[in-house]
């Protein structure tokens, strides 16, 4: 089988989609796919993210050119939805008679949809919906962006399938009782992550012999704003930025952290909070996030995203103690390789992927 996955950008600065592709394309791979992979800023032939695979195609150049060279796929999976390319990408699917599958990525959420409401709503009503209604198949990462496609009337079979995670081992016994305590926040900076909230939380609570630590690309400058009012709170000497990590800076983080903290309005899946589980860590999230299974795993806390929420939520984590987040983050990393494997993601898409080419041949 051929597919080719098309993404916005694979840089690490664009966030969970640049992993979670670059890594889908690997699996796929490793399960007998050949794969196409193209990235609409020319990425897939840089990124850092996409070690080699014989199997794996990094295309650059036009995504005409770049089909041309790879040869017909099967499949043509759009990853993201209102960019001019990922419109180019539909018109093509519709030229050649290609397989077209779209992961919407949480781009048809309420909050997302809000954002820039008036150019979005004028791209919808010239293009997006039809391009939409055109697709084989709507994939979605989490139960709720399911059901906001399903209000939405388009005609077209929507399915759940989560992103996988890697499993890291981390020995989470090397951390001391007298060491303080991290909270760890990695993500993009960016409004819908709520750290505005997650500073104010922090300045009700002040919890002793707790520090926070900020990791992620300041995307849109939000970030001179969050270091103000952290200034403002007077805590400077335990609220950290540390700017974007990867790879070796990246595992140290998670390495050191005793609790990770992402406490979005909004998560199409939460790359991180698979990852943080995945390194056994515990996790305190919201309801935005679909994660609603941590609690029940025993792995961290849900709350609402708002302050008096998530200051709950730091109050109860913060009093656990190290034996107790050990243990904690021991479940999470059960979680994770009980459902999110990313060769048993790859099988699901593989077997979507079949079944929307059988019925394709039979139209």
């Amino acid at each position: 089988m051929k597919v080719v996955l098309a993404v916005k950008s694979l840089f690490p600065s664009y966030g969970g989609p640049a992993f979670s592709v670059s890594r889908l394309a690997l699996a796929l791979a490793d399960a007998g796919v050949e794969v196409g992979l193209w990235a609409s800023d020319t990425s897939a032939v840089e990124s850092p993210l996409l070690p080699r695979h014989a199997s794996v195609h990094p295309m650059a150049g036009s995504i005409i050119d770049a089909i041309n060279r790879f040869g017909q796929p099967e499949i043509l999976h759009d990853n993201g939805i209102w960019l001019p390319h990922n419109h180019r990408l539909a018109e093509l699917a519709a030229q050649r008679n290609l397989v077209r599958v779209v992961s919407t990525r949480g781009m048809l959420e309420p909050w997302a949809m809000n954002h820039k409401r008036v150019k979005k709503r004028l791209a919808w009503w010239l293009y997006q919906r039809r391009d939409l209604r055109r697709a084989a198949y709507h994939h979605a990462t989490a139960e709720a962006e399911v059901k906001n496609l399903q209000r939405l009337e388009l005609g077209v079979p929507i399915g759940l399938i989560p992103n996988g995670v890697d499993i890291s081992y981390v020995d989470r016994h090397q951390r001391t009782p007298c060491e303080i305590r991290t909270a760890l926040f990695l993500g993009r900076i960016h409004p819908v992550k709520g750290l505005s909230l997650l500073v104010e939380a922090w300045a009700r609570l002040r919890p002793y012999g707790w520090q926070l630590n900020i990791a992620g690309n300041d995307e849109i400058g939000y970030q001179t704003e969050l270091q103000k009012k952290v200034s403002a709170a007077q805590l400077s000497d335990v609220v950290h930025f540390l700017g974007p990590l990867y790879g070796e800076n990246k595992e140290r983080a998670f390495a050191s952290a005793d609790l990770f903290v992402i406490p979005s309005f909004l998560e199409s899946f939460g790359m991180a909070i698979g990852e943080a589980l995945a390194h056994g860590v515990p996790v305190l999230t919201t309801t935005g996030a679909p994660w609603p299974m941590i609690p029940g795993w025993g792995c961290g806390w849900t709350v609402t995203p708002t302050v008096e929420g998530i200051t709950e939520g730091l109050r109860a984590a913060t009093s656990v103690d190290l034996a107790g987040l050990i243990a904690m983050g021991k479940s999470g990393r059960e979680l994770v390789q009980k459902d999110f494997a990313w060769a048993n993601v790859a099988e699901r898409f593989i077997d979507t992927y079949e079944t929307l080419l059988m019925r394709a041949s039979l139209m």
